[in-house]
């Protein structure tokens, strides 16, 4: 997802420096070329030696350090950043920058670059409600600077309140989205259904089926990350949303349609991802266990089409998107689907061998539209997506 981009971590004197380290990491996997720059107080903390180690490149403490091939450094690694993390950002780094100064290697680069630079304060909770760095956080908003907002929680001095740095996974979220966002979706309004249904049994018991939301999630974040607003109706899902994704929890099949039912009039691209989402599904009306072998009867009845009931009733500049997922005769069945439920594009799953279907981080979809009927490249569910996204965008022409 980061092929070619260029991240610089700025890493300042904070407890919470180490956790840097496996943020450069996950950034090297995604394939970005990863730059760290330290203040002089951060390698109290964690050495440069770390960083050096997990990103192939020196790590930069000293302005007038001579051990690198020659270039106005902070000037060099500021016109290649696509973007710039400062993490963990003390209250004093956020004042100097306030202040416009630049005493160490780390403010230069930033002042010299225009790439987006996120900062993420990290500090005491006195320290951080205090007017006078609420007041630096402001100004630098005003020029342009973005922040992200503290956790709560205990923080290492022993009080709890806000002023924990996010986790790794939280800050990667927001350098993704600075590195990759584009406006191909600008303005437009995606609803998403994912993930299972549940439908109860008894007070303990319930029906569901193999969908772990993975297709559906990944298919919210890239519309988000193509500058969508996106509106993701979930079952139960052990997934975290993408940062900027809206989320509509549910559990039972009705719960599904009664939240689509009432939201899609609001949306331009309605996508059906959910398992649940694109044939009858059924519900629980009423069970007796027999006593002799144990044996459970269920009575079963039927509940509404949600893509069908969307296709009936969409807008005529809506588009709606289905999944099939077929174990015979894919392609034919998917094609009947697209014109019995009035849907403009069916995205068709193959569930042949391990490397696809529920469960799975990878995909191999065929799309299926009234005028063609193209296999996808295999990838991740996060490259389909964006191909998906592709495709739907073509529709829209």
């Amino acid at each position: 997802m980061l092929n070619g981009k260029n991240i610089i971590l700025g890493v300042t004197g904070s407890i919470a420096a180490y956790k840097i380290a496996n943020l450069a990491s996950a950034l090297v996997k995604l394939g970005a070329s990863v730059d760290v720059i330290m203040t002089p107080n951060a390698t109290q903390f964690i050495t440069p030696v770390t960083f050096e180690t997990l990103t192939s490149h020196k790590c930069i403490v000293d302005t007038f350090d001579r051990n690198f091939d020659f270039s106005v450094e902070h000037v060099s690694l500021a016109k290649k950043a696509d973007v710039v993390l400062i993490a963990p950002a003390s209250a004093d780094i956020i004042g100097k920058m306030a202040a416009g100064i630049c005493d160490n290697m780390l403010l230069t680069t930033v002042f010299a670059t225009k790439a987006p630079v996120i900062i993420s304060p990290a500090m005491n909770t006195g320290m951080f409600t205090n007017p006078i760095l609420q007041d630096n956080i402001n100004k630098l908003k005003g020029y342009g600077y973005h922040f992200i907002e503290p956790a709560s929680g205990r923080l290492a001095c022993g009080d709890t309140g806000t002023g924990k740095m996010p986790e790794p996974e939280v800050l990667l979220e927001y350098i993704i989205e600075y590195a990759t966002k584009n406006d191909s979706f600008k303005g437009k309004k995606v609803l998403i259904t994912a993930g299972p249904t549940r439908e109860a049994i008894d007070p303990v018991r319930y029906i569901t089926n193999h969908s772990t939301g993975k297709m559906g999630y990944a298919i919210a974040k890239a519309a988000y990350l193509s500058g969508a607003d996106v509106t993701i109706v979930s079952g139960p899902v052990e997934i975290k949303p993408f940062h900027g994704v809206n989320v509509i929890p549910v559990k039972s099949a009705n719960d599904m349609f009664n939240a689509v039912k009432d939201n899609y009039k609001d949306f331009d691209v309605i996508i059906m991802s959910a398992a649940v989402a694109d044939y009858t599904p059924t519900t629980y009306v009423d069970s007796k266990i027999k006593k002799s072998d144990g044996d459970m009867k269920i009575e079963l009845s039927r509940t509404t089409d949600i893509l069908k009931f969307v296709g009936e009733n969409k807008g005529e500049n809506q588009l709606l998107i289905g999944f099939s997922m077929e174990t015979d005769n894919l392609i034919e069945n998917s094609a009947k689907k697209l014109k019995s439920k009035n849907a403009d594009m069916i995205c068709a799953n193959s569930l042949n061998g391990n490397k696809t279907g529920f469960g799975t981080d990878t995909n191999l979809v065929t799309v299926i539209t009234k005028n063609k009927t193209e296999e996808l490249p295999f990838g991740t569910k996060e490259e389909v997506a964006f191909e998906i996204l592709k495709q739907i965008k073509e529709l829209s022409k």
